[in-house]
């Protein structure tokens, strides 16, 4: 495996992000909605860079399954979600891989009502878009490149590394 972006790298740039998302929000009701599992990680780290008052919730969203490293059928779930009529929400992912998943969640809770709803991901692989749909913020653009770490998996491993690394073909 090799290193993308390090811990000290990643932390500076979410503690960036909190700031902004801080001024976007302020005096504004806020629900922050993670996307299961990936973006757990990345959420606890925001919000504790956001010093704002706001709920948080989660939802469910999968395309990969067991050793695959491209997305198959896209599932969801708001099982969970809170009220977010008249809310901001700001709908967050670990990665803008395709797109497809968050703008099938956004499509779902923006039918909910929401005040607003803006879309934040820790990476963004820009060659690899295949909606109309970008993220609001983001953390890196990144090259078409399997990821892992900081939250990212491999056949459910390798979330809990500190940096995001590019898996090399060996490491399959």
């Amino acid at each position: 495996m090799r290193t993308l972006y390090s811990s000290a790298q990643i932390a500076e740039r979410v503690r960036e992000l909190g700031d902004e998302l801080a001024r976007v929000y302020a005096g504004r009701p806020l629900t922050v909605v993670g996307v299961l599992h990936g973006s757990v990680v990345l959420v606890a780290d925001l919000i504790r860079a956001m010093p704002i008052p706001h709920q948080i919730a989660f939802v469910r969203a999968s395309s990969y399954r067991g050793e695959t490293t491209t997305g198959t059928n896209l599932q969801t779930s708001l099982e969970g979600l809170p009220d977010v009529a008249g809310r901001d929400v700001l709908l967050i992912d670990d990665i803008f891989d395709t797109g497809r998943t968050l703008s099938a969640l956004a499509a779902s809770i923006n039918a909910l009502g929401p005040a607003s709803l803006r879309t934040a991901v820790l990476l963004w692989k820009v060659d690899r878009r295949e909606v109309a749909a970008t993220p609001d913020y983001y953390g890196f653009r990144i090259p078409d490149e399997f990821v892992i770490g900081y939250g990212l998996d491999y056949n459910g491993n390798y979330r809990n590394l500190p940096e995001i690394a590019v898996m090399e073909p060996g490491d399959l």
